[in-house]
């Protein structure tokens, strides 16, 4: 009698071993656009997995030889060096990338803007200033940002710069949408599931090996080791922005990195806004704008924005979160 319970408890086995996953998680990181990205992806062994995190290195390559005001061959050093001259046509993916960036400058009211480029750099963050920069200075130095001043022609697909001087950077959504374009090609190429983290802006699809959901973890921005919640992101993006690593304190006021394009004056009141939704690019110009808006204003942002919610440290240390979201202390 046994012999068949015996039998039934093999087939059993190799059936349940026949199903489990076989896949590996493979994982590399790197130095791309000035940043840190570490690439995770789900494949059916390590040598598949490296050949896709490959594929995801020469699109992000490629879309920084687009955007880049550091290349002085990319379309993006082009447009700038013809501010005040002349439109220069573009291809309509670098096209696409500024119309949607001049739409989050009009919902966010300048907050976000890649003319912010054309700013002349006289905060310093480095530890060399010892006092503030006077009104007339700051004023000067913003006179050249204005969205509204870049001028889009829809059927020539050109981009002009209507003041000599002005430029355009992608620095606060850039990463973002490479991510993006990454995850993108790796999915259009059947790879099951992985996260782009472009230094803190990620995007992910599908599961771990494990068929778990993948987690982010929102960190207190003055211990980083200490998580007060995990959020999962399920076939979604998240960006923060933080002013915990890069800032000035001058007459006992911090001053964070993360300057108004508007007032040309540094935030203050924020640690670090986390915001969540289908696209890293948007996730990665809004993190910016909430943390330029403010706690009040940009929650508000958010809550009116179908699909994305943010998390707000406060310079207190105190959470904040839009309606969406809902908090797990658990990992």
């Amino acid at each position: 009698m046994k012999k068949p319970l015996l039998l039934c408890w093999v087939l059993m086995g190799f059936l349940s071993f026949g199903q489990q996953s076989q896949d590996v998680t493979v994982k590399q990181v790197m130095k791309l656009m000035g940043t840190r990205f570490e690439i995770t992806v789900v494949a059916p062994n390590e040598d598949i997995g490296y050949i896709n995190i490959d594929e995801a290195v020469s699109e992000i390559k490629r879309i920084e030889k687009i955007i880049s005001s550091w290349d002085e061959a990319s379309e993006t050093s082009l447009i700038n060096k013809n501010a005040g001259v002349k439109p220069v046509k573009v291809s309509s993916e670098l096209f696409g990338l500024i119309e949607r960036a001049k739409k989050i400058s009009e919902i966010t009211d300048g907050a976000f803007d890649i003319s912010y480029a054309s700013m002349d750099n006289i905060w310093k963050f480095d530890g060399t200033m010892d006092r503030v920069p006077s009104e007339k200075a700051i004023a000067l130095s913003i006179s050249k940002i204005g969205y509204q001043k870049i001028i889009l022609d829809q059927d020539q697909q050109t981009v002009f710069l209507s003041e000599p001087g002005m430029r355009i950077g992608f620095g606060a959504i850039g990463k973002g949408y490479a991510a993006d374009r990454a995850k993108e090609l790796l999915v259009s190429k059947q790879v099951k599931g992985g996260i782009i983290n472009a230094s803190g802006d990620l995007t992910t699809w599908g599961t771990k090996t494990t068929g778990e959901k993948w987690l982010v973890g929102i960190a207190n921005p003055l211990s980083k080791e200490k998580v007060f919640s995990w959020l999962p992101v399920i076939e979604s993006s998240v960006a923060t922005s933080g002013n915990y690593e890069k800032y000035i304190v001058l007459n006992g006021k911090k001053y964070s990195h993360i300057i108004d394009p508007r007032s040309g004056y540094p935030t203050s009141g924020i640690h670090s806004v986390s915001v969540f939704a289908k696209y890293a690019e948007l996730c990665d110009a809004l993190a910016t704008a909430v943390f330029i808006m403010g706690k009040d204003s940009g929650i508000h942002l958010i809550n009116q924005i179908d699909g994305v919610e943010v998390v707000v440290v406060d310079s207190d240390n105190k959470i904040h979160k839009s309606t969406g979201i809902l908090f797990n202390n658990n990992p």
